[in-house]
């Protein structure tokens, strides 16, 4: 007798905290809830199975034991393999042909922990809901909770009827060459698509979301003067060097462009003398030169960290007009590489960060807000930002320490932020006005 009077003060509590959410939302969260051991395991399945950005065999691991999971739930799915752009490839599940808008979900399947990293496997820490892995919160976790919102949807009748694109890449950590082929996919999906939505894991806690990522661009100078013996410098033949004229490039990029909003610049490598040598892929530069020498070569190179695509275009402008001003008998050519592009915060971005705030609120886990766009790095959503409609990321599992091997996830997080994105995927899928 107790234990039914306990039952149904349970239920009730139960009902009464979730009086927001439609007899449908009710049970895909009943559902998420007992099947969250099954995810549970699924997680640590896929967390030990290495999958560093370069062991191509574990990333098609990863795809191999997910592939399966998403034909059960009616997915058209295919792995595209990478060779053109030196990748394992990516992960691709499609569902077309329902109602309401085409929704682009976001997850990747590799981490930056190589084949012979001393971080290989899952563990749970004792007496506690937190666990260790090699990628759980970035971004294992979020894949599975893409997985589990989706197993839900199907197993409330929600599913069959809608369209929906999954992406999981294979090479988020380190993108593969040329970049055009490496995101070519996702570029595809994401014409086709009204809104996107990434599963990384943000800044790491549940209260916020991802509307906006500033978008990383390499960019490099060469500076060349004439060499000549010291005594010579500053003449009208020998001019300034090329030391000098980097160094007023520098100067005028700190002074002209520190002061633009929500825009970083960094100067990360530089080496000057009579030769130098730098080598892109290990980041490496040496150089020869004697104080009574005029230098004849100098490499720097850093990267612009912008806003918007309007912010990076501007910003690459001034940078050109200032290198190209040059000191006496010297000059300099600036080069920028593709990188990743900007999400800018739109209008419809804060739509559907509010949508998602409204779900968390009515799910009793409290509102959503923005991350601050300085503390969220590039990610693959932002090559999506420019052709749909709506945005957003970070939806992926809560945790800390990511790329390094301290890294670790919220287990108890995992079944509230899959309720969190199955009902929302279920609210949109209600929401004709956003079929663009």
């Amino acid at each position: 007798m107790k234990k039914f009077v306990l039952f149904t003060l349970c239920s009730l509590l139960t009902s009464s905290a979730l009086a927001n959410l439609s007899k449908t939302e009710t049970n895909l969260v009943k559902f998420i809830d007992s099947n969250n051991a099954q995810a549970i395991e699924l997680l640590k399945r896929v967390v030990n199975i290495n999958s560093g950005t370069m062991n191509f065999t574990g990333v098609r691991h990863v795809a191999n034991v997910l592939i399966p999971e998403f034909q059960q739930l009616g997915f058209k799915v295919r792995f595209e393999d990478g060779s053109t752009f030196n990748r394992a490839g990516h992960l691709i599940a499609e569902l077309h042909g329902g109602k309401g808008p085409k929704l682009l979900l976001i997850g990747h399947l590799d981490t930056v922990f190589s084949a012979n990293s001393s971080f290989q496997t899952f563990e749970q820490i004792a007496n506690t809901q937190l666990a260790k892995g090699p990628g759980i919160s970035d971004m294992k976790g979020g894949d599975i909770i893409i997985l589990q919102a989706l197993k839900a949807l199907k197993a409330v009748g929600e599913l069959a009827d809608m369209n929906i694109t999954v992406i999981m890449t294979g090479d988020e950590e380190l993108s593969g060459n040329p970049l055009a082929k490496s995101k070519q996919a996702l570029i595809e999906a994401a014409k086709w698509a009204d809104i996107a939505i990434g599963f990384e894991d943000g800044d790491g806690n549940p209260k916020t979301a991802n509307i906006s990522r500033r978008g990383a661009v390499d960019w490099h100078v060469s500076s060349h003067g004439v060499a000549a013996h010291s005594s010579q410098i500053f003449t009208q033949k020998i001019g300034a060097g090329a030391i000098y004229e980097s160094a007023r490039i520098i100067n005028s990029f700190y002074h002209e462009l520190r002061k633009e909003a929500l825009l970083t610049v960094n100067l990360g490598n530089i080496a000057g003398g009579t030769t130098v040598n730098y080598q892109a892929k290990t980041n490496t530069s040496t150089a020869f030169g004697k104080s009574n020498v005029v230098s004849q070569t100098a490499l720097f190179s850093g990267d612009i960290r912008a806003m918007s695509l309007t912010q990076l275009t501007r910003v690459k402008n001034t940078m050109q007009a200032i290198v190209a001003e040059h000191l006496p008998q010297t000059n300099s050519v600036i080069t920028f590489g593709e990188g990743y592009p900007p999400m800018a915060p739109t209008a419809g971005n804060k739509k559907l960060l509010s949508l998602y705030s409204q779900v968390s609120e009515d799910l009793k886990q409290g509102s959503v807000s923005a991350v601050n766009p300085l503390n969220a790095g590039a990610a693959d959503v932002s090559f999506t930002a420019n052709y749909v409609s709506m945005a957003i990321d970070g939806l992926g599992l809560s945790g800390s320490g990511g790329h390094t091997i301290h890294e670790q996830g919220d287990l108890a997080a995992l079944p509230k932020q899959t309720k969190r994105a199955a009902i929302l995927l279920s609210r949109l899928k209600k929401q004709p006005e956003y079929t663009f």
